[in-house]
């Protein structure tokens, strides 16, 4: 029970002991650091427990399943939160730099470590309730990172965000209603049982066509992604970094859990609004991010592209498109969080976001420089970054079901990113600037974490087979729950 709590009691004692020494900056530095790396310990001896042991479940207050709130990890789960722990090790200590104190002192390590607490709740919750609840922790966190710098810019950007994902919860919470209505249960593992063979009926269907749309808003996918753009790059580059990396991916994961447990994926009317809304989502994403001059607003649409194509991957279904899709979902953590570290980087260099104000920094950063094309390849998935795996997987898979024009559709969403990355990079690096630039370095906080994430992106692509591998048995565990079911319910029919 210890590694399930863990990952969700470390950040919200956290949060409290930084709410406590908010007066002072440097202690609420180290608790914070601490609490982290505390998370990613726990989220790293997790994930080696799941491995070896396979699911773990823990019901709070000793009630056995499927009554009581439910924790669950499997394989994906577990590797998710491990990411997230890695990842935010790397925020954390980025955000020493980018943050001033008024932010901090403001709350925003606070509402950091509430949302890490979110993200980790959402990853290992095992009923449909208990998966709300987290929803609602992450909006509410999310908000006050948003608008704990003050700017009116950042209110504009908070109000659109949190406009859009009210009504999504409000969604959520009704089709979470529906089911309990129809079935008298809301554990997922218990749901996979109730739900056999009553797909058909009025009730579920409503039910599951809320939760699709709640889902589908919390990943931004076509029509329902305006939030995104509204709303990524107006706070803190930490915030973006934290948001872009995991708020999105979240949306994902239980899109991928909900509806190969309780629903059927591979339902055609479901199948179809998938492969409409990811190429849709993929197709505006290209464009938007092609068309803009914002550098934030540039990779908020790259968000885009990448949530276009795992759409496309569950849209088809199959344990190969899977196991794509998972993997592709796994290495974007990491990716996504260096763009966005490696763009910050550069607007902090160059004085501006602006792609037509910017430029020179290849004479001055050629190192800076460097690690930028090591992110642009994993971005646009180029060998031998841990971005050009998932894209053959999901390619294979799509081919040897002649789907033909997702082939297409992934091979060009990959190239127009491609552009739109080296578009990125020209502007900042090659172009000559209208200004001089400021005479900046690069301190070790902001170097490191960017040159880290770096470095990971190629690691994971030259060792691809550990994310392979769990990618792997993953979608599997996905198509065949019994084990996870077993785990939660016990010897229970």
């Amino acid at each position: 029970m210890t590694l399930l709590l863990g990952p969700i009691i470390i950040p919200l004692l956290t949060a409290t002991l930084c709410l406590l020494l908010r007066d002072s900056r440097a202690a609420m530095r180290v608790t914070s650091l601490l609490g982290t790396f505390c998370l990613a310990y726990v989220g790293a001896m997790l994930y080696l427990h799941v491995q070896e042991n396979g699911p773990l479940s823990a019901q709070m207050g000793g009630w056995d399943g499927p009554f009581g709130i439910t924790l669950v990890a499997d394989l994906l789960s577990a590797t998710l939160v491990m990411l997230t722990g890695i990842l935010s090790l790397c925020v954390v200590i980025f955000g020493y730099s980018d943050l001033t104190f008024g932010e901090e002192r403001n709350g925003h390590m606070v509402f950091t470590q509430v949302l890490l607490a979110g993200v980790c709740g959402a990853f290992l919750a095992g009923d449909l309730f208990n998966l709300y609840v987290w929803f609602e922790v992450m909006l509410i966190a999310s908000f006050g990172l948003l608008v704990v710098g003050g700017k009116s810019i950042q209110i504009d950007g908070a109000v659109k965000y949190v406009g859009l994902n009210l009504i999504a919860t409000t969604a959520m919470l009704a089709g979470i209603g529906l089911i309990y209505g129809a079935t008298g249960g809301l554990n997922l593992a218990h749901l996979h049982l109730l739900l056999d063979g009553r797909g058909g009926e009025p009730a579920v269907l409503t039910a599951a066509a809320l939760l699709l749309f709640a889902f589908a808003t919390k990943s931004a996918m076509f029509p329902l992604f305006f939030w995104l753009p509204a709303a990524y790059h107006t706070p803190a580059h930490t915030t973006s970094t934290l948001f872009a990396a995991l708020l999105t991916k979240v949306g994902i994961y239980t899109l991928l859990r909900v509806f190969t447990l309780v629903f059927d994926l591979q339902h055609p009317l479901i199948q179809s609004l998938l492969w409409i809304s990811g190429v849709l989502t993929l197709t505006v994403g290209v464009f938007g991010a092609i068309h803009e001059v914002q550098a934030r607003r540039v990779l908020a649409f790259l968000v885009m592209v990448s949530i276009g194509i795992m759409t496309l991957g569950m849209a088809a279904g199959d344990v190969a498109a899977l196991k794509g899709t998972l993997l592709y979902l796994m290495q974007t953590l990491i990716v996504t969080a260096a763009l966005f570290m490696a763009v910050g980087c550069v607007a902090y260099l160059s004085g501006t976001e602006r792609l037509d104000e910017m430029g020179g920094l290849w004479r001055s950063h050629p190192v800076v420089g460097s690690l930028f094309v090591l992110i642009m390849l994993g971005v646009a998935g180029i060998p031998p970054t841990s971005g050009f795996w998932p894209k053959v997987l999901l390619m294979d898979a799509f081919a040897s079901e002649q789907h033909w024009g997702l082939v297409i559709a992934v091979a060009l969403g990959s190239l127009g990113t491609l552009y739109a990355v080296m578009r990125l990079f020209s502007a900042a690096f090659w172009q000559e600037p209208k200004a001089p630039l400021p005479e900046l370095n690069l301190d070790f906080n902001r170097a490191a974490p960017m040159t880290a994430l770096a470095f990971l992106v190629v690691g994971l692509g030259i060792s691809a087979e550990f994310l392979i591998q769990v990618a792997d048995q993953a979608s599997q565990a996905l198509t065949d729950p019994s084990l996870y079911i077993e785990r939660v319910l016990g010897a229970q029919p």
